[in-house]
């Protein structure tokens, strides 16, 4: 669930407080790491 007002609004990716947020796997749009995003396959390693 995205409780942030910005990751709402753009996502989290263009927040500006991106690189810093210590909650935009808690409150924003952000995957864990580790985690595809849904709908789509994991990447192949060649």
């Amino acid at each position: 669930m995205t409780l942030c007002p910005i990751a709402i609004v753009a996502g989290c990716k263009k927040c500006p407080a991106f690189s810093i947020c210590p909650l935009k796997t808690v409150l924003g749009d952000a995957p864990k790491p580790g985690e595809t995003p849904a709908g789509q396959p994991p990447a192949e390693k060649k």
